[in-house]
């Protein structure tokens, strides 16, 4: 069991910025390849970006490229989502996610073991 907290959302103008967080409290989650992923009302959920245990590799859904940065601190024990110039369209609940049977990460939603309950995210036009 892996509980995974995120926080950073909130309401936000078109063209802004917000900063998500997401951590495992009381643990590491250096081991595990980690992903953002969102769902907004009526859709499925969908993978936004991702980055493996070592922090190297990122990988990001085609429209969130050059806009949304994901990152790890040093001692790798959280995961950040930087979104930038942000669009209405990015209103979505944003799910932190965690892969502990691989390092690097995958878009594939299957492949994540836990999740946290989500920060919601509002950008208004």
């Amino acid at each position: 069991q892996v509980d995974l907290v995120e926080s950073g959302g909130g309401l936000v103008q078109a063209g802004g910025s917000l900063r998500l967080s997401c951590a495992a409290p009381g643990r590491s989650v250096s081991n595990f390849a980690m992903g953002w992923f969102r769902q907004a009302p009526g859709k499925e959920r969908e993978f936004v970006a991702g980055i493996s245990a070592s922090g190297v590799i990122t990988n990001y859904q085609d429209s969130v490229k050059g806009r949304f940065t994901i990152s790890r601190d040093n001692a790798k024990t959280s995961v950040y989502l930087q979104m930038n110039s942000l669009k209405p369209e990015d209103t979505a609940v944003y799910y932190c996610a965690a892969d502990v049977l691989r390092r690097r990460s995958t878009v594939l939603e299957s492949n994540y073991d836990f999740w946290g309950q989500g920060t919601q995210v509002t950008v208004s036009t």
